[in-house]
């Protein structure tokens, strides 16, 4: 429930008032405004770069970019060798016309739902914005979504056309297709099936288009994009065209160093998430938005993606911490595979040490000092170069969310060259309802709240949010559309949290994820677990405990980092299977699971644990395709090994 104050609601803070320029006309600090309960940071509010939108849609983006310069590269296309070819604005407004027209010619009318089910593409991207501009609602789906799941989508936002990737995927729906009267329209990109759109739509006139995206405004409806399910069936969160735009537009103008600044080069990105997950669609909205050249990797396999980025040189990119703890893990490997792993942890050190000294100066404190920068210089070319380089070269910033990623990792990036920018938000938040402010770091924290955002604690620590990019309810076809989800302004997220003395928010855990033990000690998993799966042997960590004497943990190996563990130590590479009792790795775990319990107190503490045989993969329905644990579903299929726990 929220607080409830004896004073009236905060009044919207001035934009004039709180904001302050540097000399290229750049956004540098909004200070939040806070509010307090008890002695304790309870509400801030930070109040909006921009005045939200009055009228237009996302579906006028593409047309705008093209007036406004048509031959800027705002978009870069994968070629099938390998290389990238630029789209200028005006060709990319073409193509969005004609598809637009093509779908209109197939009949498709205003308000219709189009369903994707595709990797991150080109093609993604323009279909988003095609069916916009013919004014539909776009729902994606997880490319990895079972033939239940997809119909289970299908069905309840009443699709009336599917746009798959390949003929499996289509294939795959089959069975399902008998369920879904709505569905009219089944369309495979690899058949060439967007080409064909397009060459339909010559017969429809331009104006049908322009009549179209004339009538949306900020309030209509844009997409579905239904929840990955950790707890249950998804839900589909109704996102306006205003939501997106409050929410692009504040990020823009905050995050100036990642979308202005011209350091090295244009601003680009790569983007390698799912398009189907609201994260990626957000930013790929921001750089036509901002008109920052933005290109799409379709596979996360090292090799592909290491081309890409080689291929591609973005000076940004949007990462969860899994990648980042991947890329510190694999580069502290290689080094030790070459006889330097001692020098690395030297590196890192230094990296650390120099991160922290950064935030330090932003917060009044005097900075990196002449031998902390010297030694960072000597490790530059040795190490932290390399780094960057695995990541295309020209790497200076990463957005990251989706969990906690950690000080100290925060810091080495820092001090590697790479400012990691923390978020946190939701689906229902249309991506990030809080983020690190640019010149006002603080490691360990998911910053302050994005502009034109409030970020409330309740009473009981739940985390609830307000402002323009919040969604507009869920949809429900019973209830005739969507139900509105906050009815009082302030939506509640199920997350726990808390807000420090400068308002910085920090994430703390999950309300339907706290293990009550026997003893009636409340405990928040998800740091611990954060924690274990940043140790270059753990893949995945889930603690167990609810209604029992201790907690114990679910432990599942990074086999890559096994791996080469034991080549180290000169010891064959064997199934995990046969590591879940070696002696030697036990004792290795042991010594992490003993770290971790360092963040709590005794009664919270991880008393046992076991190795599993098999990681947590999406395939198995152990994690959702953001790579979230399925808490239920693991217990379920690990409910023996987890009363073996709890045996004497």
């Amino acid at each position: 429930m929220p607080i409830s104050y004896s004073s009236p609601s905060m009044p919207e803070p001035s934009v004039e008032s709180t904001l302050e320029y540097d000399p290229d006309g750049g956004p540098v600090l909004v200070e939040p405004e806070l509010r307090r309960l008890d002695g304790e940071v309870r509400e801030a509010a930070v109040p909006p770069l921009v005045p939200p939108v009055s009228h237009g849609s996302l579906a006028d983006l593409p047309f705008e970019n093209a007036s406004a310069d048509p031959d800027l590269a705002v978009l870069s296309r994968r070629m099938a060798d390998g290389s990238w070819r630029d789209v200028g604005a005006a060709e990319f407004a073409a193509e969005v016309l004609a598809v637009a027209k093509g779908l209109i010619a197939e009949g498709l009318a205003p308000g219709d739902r189009l369903a994707v089910m595709a990797r991150t593409r080109y093609e993604w991207t323009l279909l988003d914005f095609a069916a916009w501009a013919a004014g539909l609602v776009t729902v994606p789906v997880y490319p990895t979504s079972s033939a239940f799941q997809t119909r289970w989508i299908l069905q309840d936002s009443g699709a009336v056309a599917l746009i798959t990737e390949d003929a499996g995927q289509a294939a795959a729906l089959g069975p399902e297709l008998g369920q879904l009267p709505d569905l009219r329209h089944l369309w495979t990109i690899d058949k060439g099936h967007v080409d064909r759109l397009a060459e339909l739509g010559a017969q429809v006139q331009d104006q049908e288009v322009a009549v179209r995206r004339g009538v949306l405004g900020p309030d209509t409806l844009a997409t579905l994009v239904y929840t990955s399910g950790t707890t249950g069936r998804p839900k589909g969160c109704a996102l306006t065209h205003g939501n997106f735009l409050a929410e692009v537009d504040n990020a823009v103008e905050l995050l100036y160093p990642v979308f202005r600044e011209k350091i090295g080069g244009e601003p680009a990105t790569l983007l390698f998430l799912p398009l189907s997950h609201v994260f990626g669609r957000m930013v790929a909205v921001a750089c036509v938005r901002a008109r920052v050249r933005l290109g799409h990797a379709p596979s996360l396999k090292a090799e592909d993606l290491l081309a890409d980025l080689a291929a591609f040189k973005p000076t940004f990119l949007l990462a969860i911490p899994y990648m980042l703890e991947k890329v510190f893990n694999n580069a502290r490997a290689n080094a030790e595979r070459s006889g330097r792993g001692a020098a690395f942890a030297r590196a890192a050190g230094t990296a650390r040490r120099y991160g922290e000294a950064l935030e330090a100066a932003r917060h009044g404190g005097s900075g990196p000092g002449t031998a902390l920068k010297a030694a960072r210089a000597l490790y530059d070319p040795l190490v932290y170069r390399r780094v960057r380089g695995a990541l295309g070269g020209r790497l200076r910033h990463v957005i990251c969310g989706g969990s906690p990623l950690g000080r100290d990792l925060a810091a080495f990036y820092a001090g590697a060259g790479i400012t990691v920018y923390e978020g946190y938000g939701l689906t229902e938040t249309t991506g990030a309802a809080t983020v690190t402010p640019p010149l006002r770091p603080r490691l360990g924290t998911v910053g302050w709240p994005l502009p034109g955002t409030r970020v409330r604690i309740a009473a009981d620590g739940e985390i609830l949010l307000s402002g323009n990019q919040v969604f507009r309810g869920y949809w429900d076809p019973a209830a005739g559309g969507v139900v509105p989800a906050t009815p009082d302004g302030w939506f509640p997220t199920g997350d726990l949290g808390r807000l420090d003395d400068e308002g910085y928010l920090v994430i703390t855990g999950r309300k339907k994820e706290i293990i009550i033990t026997a003893g009636g000690k409340n405990v928040a998993p998800a740091p611990l677990e954060n924690w274990l799966r940043s140790h270059p042997l753990i893949s995945q960590c889930l603690l167990v405990g609810e209604g029992r004497p201790f907690v114990a943990a679910l432990i599942t190996l990074d086999m890559e980092g096994v791996g080469h563990w034991r080549r180290m130590r000169g010891k064959h590479t064997v199934p995990a299977e046969l590591l879940v009792d070696e002696a030697e790795l036990l004792q290795v775990l042991q010594r992490a699971v003993d770290d971790a319990n360092r963040l709590v107190s005794r009664p919270e503490s991880i008393r046992r644990f076991t190795v599993l045989p098999t990681d947590f993969t999406e395939s198995t329905g152990h994690l959702t395709p953001s790579m979230k644990l399925r808490r239920q579903s693991i217990l379920n299929d690990f409910a023996s090994t987890v009363e073996s726990l709890y045996r004497p």
